[in-house]
């Protein structure tokens, strides 16, 4: 079983969170510049300027959150606004069919979960690589071979 990694491992869209990450930043920088620059700007102006770009810059940081962190015990799925903990016993299938945007894990009680933290988008190669990596961790679970 190579395909199993060592736990613990955590799942990101590495790519996507630093492209997410460095538009926040010099959108904060050049429309903070912008508000220090400008002529005619009461000082309430330039801090609503200064807050809306933080503010911006705080929503992209909310979409640059998602992981995927597998370890002995389960998984924790990170998503935009909430994360959830499971059981290795409660993931009955790992999916990443093509065109999902994301995983999405088969639970036991008959529904369905994204996980956000492997997601296709701009590092397609390494989101199949780590879908057949938790793939291969919950298998593992279920036949015993790991914790």
């Amino acid at each position: 079983m190579s395909d199993v990694p060592d736990l613990p491992v955590t799942f990101r869209p590495g790519r996507t969170r630093v492209i997410l990450h460095a538009l926040g930043a010099a959108s904060f920088v050049t429309i903070t510049v912008i508000a220090l620059i400008l002529n005619g700007m009461s000082p309430g102006e330039r801090i609503s300027f200064v807050f809306t770009a933080a503010l911006f810059w705080g929503v992209l940081g909310l979409l640059a959150r998602p992981k995927v962190v597998a370890d002995d015990q389960g998984v924790t799925v990170v998503n935009v606004a909430r994360s959830r903990r499971l059981s290795w016993a409660e993931i009955v299938q790992v999916n990443l069919r093509p065109g999902d945007p994301w995983v999405f894990l088969n639970l036991t009680d008959g529904t369905s979960m994204a996980a956000m933290g492997i997601q296709p988008g701009i590092a397609k190669h390494s989101a199949i690589r780590d879908a057949k990596a938790l793939r291969a961790l919950t298998e593992a679970a279920h036949t015993g071979l790991r914790g």
